[in-house]
């Protein structure tokens, strides 16, 4: 069962997340603003950019990552169990479906179905593919009800398709986090801030995206990579965060900020390293 929080913090969510835009977007914000932002800037130390090459993309941390974003969107840290994951919450795109809530109407379930129908052609979603192209940019069901969350939940049990969210989520989110997070220089806690961020508020240009998040930032402190401290440049992207989840009646809760991150900033846990006891709408979870 959902967290009666769920549908609400899982899917405010994707206000950039066309996919065409949203790739676009952050393919520019990933590869552009480091280069312009950082000329002339001084290379991190050698020594924070040999502990910054094993982050959150270290296996052990990206679970621990997976976990963090699914308490907050599942109520549950359990978020292998989320592949099956099917429903429409009444927020204007549609269905929303899988570990990291892809869209029916933001392109993004479209493009995770098209890389599983190329893996396995023939498979029990391919037939709705026409549907997912004519609803995309909707909230309609046109063509997909009333098979289709039973479809869903059947591919949920094959390997094929779990690999391919688990793909799609790094494409689009998961490795432009970390390396973003990278070449600012902050660590691993700092480079789950980021993928957080992304999964909630897309990496497109409106002033609540991603990239408007830590311009925000920037605005107020400097990253490691430029010279700054990093729990002072951390500080201001939560803050820079929570003013975004605000602008939002939806996002309202912000205590996936207030009583997760920014619990783990103030103790000086930069590196994300367990144990981890922290709070999501007034529940309690802990990593051991």
């Amino acid at each position: 069962m959902h967290h009666p929080h769920t549908s609400t913090s899982r899917r405010t969510i994707r206000l950039t997340r066309t996919v065409g835009l949203a790739v676009l977007a952050l393919g520019l914000t990933f590869t552009a603003i480091p280069a312009t932002a950082h000329t002339g800037a001084p290379m991190p130390p050698a020594a924070h950019l040999e502990a910054a090459a094993t982050g959150l993309d270290d296996p052990a941390k990206k679970d621990i990552a997976m976990q963090l974003v699914s308490s907050a969107e599942n109520s549950t840290l359990d978020w292998k169990a989320q592949y099956g994951y099917i429903e429409d919450i009444g927020d204007g795109r549609g269905y929303t479906a899988g570990i990291i809530g892809f869209c029916s109407g933001t392109g993004d379930m479209l493009a995770l179905v098209e890389l599983y129908t190329e893996r396995k052609p023939g498979n029990v979603l391919a037939p709705y593919l026409p549907a997912l192209r004519q609803v995309d940019g909707t909230d309609s069901h046109e063509g997909l009800d009333p098979g289709f969350t039973g479809a869903w939940a059947e591919a949920a049990s094959d390997p094929v398709f779990e690999q391919a969210q688990n793909d799609e989520r790094d494409r689009v989110y998961f490795d432009p986090a970390v390396r973003q997070g990278k070449a600012d220089g902050v660590g691993t806690l700092g480079q789950f801030a980021y993928y957080d961020a992304i999964v909630m508020h897309g990496g497109g240009t409106d002033a609540t995206s991603f990239g408007s998040i830590r311009q925000r930032a920037l605005a107020v402190a400097s990253p490691p990579a430029q010279g700054g401290d990093e729990t002072a440049y951390l500080d201001a992207f939560l803050d820079a965060r929570v003013w975004a989840m605000e602008q939002e009646e939806a996002h309202s809760d912000t205590s996936r900020v207030d009583t997760a991150q920014r619990v783990f900033l103030r103790n000086g846990n930069l590196d994300l390293d367990p144990p981890l006891d922290w709070q999501v709408y007034g529940d309690s979870f802990h990593i051991g």
